[in-house]
């Protein structure tokens, strides 16, 4: 019987509160397998690690602190904005990713990412087909914004959904209480660059007409000023107050981010932030309302201390399931969610080619908008609802959650010669 070929596992992009529960399915899913997937090394700071032959040994770590993956947030091997360009344009990053492939014995690839992490698996796939050397590579789904295609939702979004929701809903409860006299406009800014589905979550707080959040500002609509300005001061005058959750992609009517900052990622993406204080100004200059305002950012992502059960169990499944599917033979595919029923929810894996998934976004569709364009309607809740449901808290101790710091403990490196990164980080 010839030795089991070596995995590769990376995480890219923007880390989630459960990305690391798809790593421990990957582990402990090869480690049951041991006669076929020798040993799983991680890339340090994703396909970088791969690049600069930075790899982890995951074998290092015990079984107790692999299961601790599932209650610890962020990225365990660090994560990259780093995107592979074609063939005909860096060929000597895909000559190095051999170069390191074949050192290390490699001939799986699992790469945990969104939609940009979806084409660079897509290219590892091809590898065999451009290059002669065939690697089995399956992209495991990712992404707070829910915007990949073919997949029901992607892991990591029911827990941003679920932490958007329980946030306006307890900040609607502290401006109700002192807008009288105090505050009575809140907005909470959340990510969602061209899809809304992050702030679409923030309307299953409110159960009753008059409840937080009272306006959502989705990407997919056009701002209107006027409209937006109308409908917080029919709030304030109604309710006493209006609570609003604004994505970071709200566009005006000549297609320009409001809170573009001028600036772009690795990857080309203008860079966003600040749009709440925006809102908050335009707010108190045309209404003369006092106003608060939060920044979720960071802290929505990384929040596993309010995890969506339903988004653990989600994110174990697409890890377990790749393993599944490449020692099955697939590769260049995306391990999918597929929704069998609402209520009760039911839910199984599936696949998708990659070639349908890279660099495709997924927005929300025009009926799960109201027709004012500020808030949800109930398809778009009998969809949202299942994906929060159930807790999955992390143990604590002295009042705080324990997370797991793996010992990340190199690899030696075999190739003898360093690597330089052509692509900008």
């Amino acid at each position: 019987m010839s030795k089991p070929r070596n995995a590769f596992y990376a995480q890219s992009g923007g880390v989630t509160a459960v990305i690391n529960v798809s790593a421990q399915a990957v582990i402990e899913t090869a480690r049951r397998h041991k006669d076929r997937i020798g040993t799983v090394y991680a890339g340090r700071n994703g396909i970088i690690g791969a690049l600069t032959e930075d790899l982890i040994d995951t074998a290092q770590e015990s079984d107790a602190s692999i299961a601790a993956l599932r209650h610890t947030p962020s990225g365990a091997f660090g994560s990259c904005r780093h995107k592979l360009k074609g063939f005909d344009k860096n060929l000597a990053e895909y000559e190095r990713l051999i170069e390191v492939f074949k050192a290390h014995d490699i001939g799986y690839f699992f790469y945990n990412g969104g939609g940009d992490s979806a084409d660079t698996c897509l290219k590892i796939s091809q590898l065999g087909d451009k290059l002669g050397y065939p690697v089995q590579a399956i992209h495991i789904p990712k992404t707070m914004d829910n915007d990949l295609p073919l997949t029901d939702c992607s892991p990591g979004f029911g827990s941003v959904a679920k932490y958007t929701a329980v946030s306006i809903r307890e900040a609607g409860y502290d401006v109700a209480s002192m807008a009288r006299t105090s505050t009575k406009v809140f907005i909470l800014e959340v990510m969602g660059r061209h899809a809304g589905w992050t702030a679409a979550a923030g309307g299953l707080a409110a159960e009753q007409d008059g409840d937080a959040p009272q306006v959502i500002l989705f990407p997919e609509i056009v701002f209107d000023e006027a409209k937006f300005l109308t409908a917080v001061d029919r709030s304030v005058k109604t309710q006493g107050y209006c609570a609003i959750v604004a994505s970071e992609g709200l566009r005006n009517a000549d297609g320009k981010f409001l809170s573009e900052a001028g600036t772009t990622d690795a990857f080309g993406h203008a860079q966003l932030g600040g749009l709440a204080p925006q809102l908050a100004q335009l707010v108190k200059d045309r209404l003369g309302h006092k106003y608060h305002y939060a920044i979720a950012d960071y802290l929505m992502r990384a929040a596993r201390h309010v995890a969506s059960k339903t988004d653990v169990e989600h994110s174990y499944a697409v890890g377990q399931a790749a393993v599944e599917l490449a020692l099955a033979g697939r590769t260049g595919v995306m391990v999918t969610i597929e929704r069998q029923s609402d209520a009760p929810y039911r839910w199984t894996t599936g696949t998708a080619p990659l070639e349908q998934v890279a660099n495709v976004e997924k927005k929300m569709p025009r009926d799960y908008i109201s027709a004012d364009g500020f808030h949800i309607t109930a398809a778009c809740r009998r969809y949202l609802a299942p994906l929060i449901a159930g807790e999955d808290y992390p143990p604590y101790d002295n009042g705080l959650p324990r997370y797991v710091r793996l010992k990340n403990a190199p690899v030696p490196k075999k190739t003898g010669r360093e690597f330089k990164l052509t692509a900008k980080d």
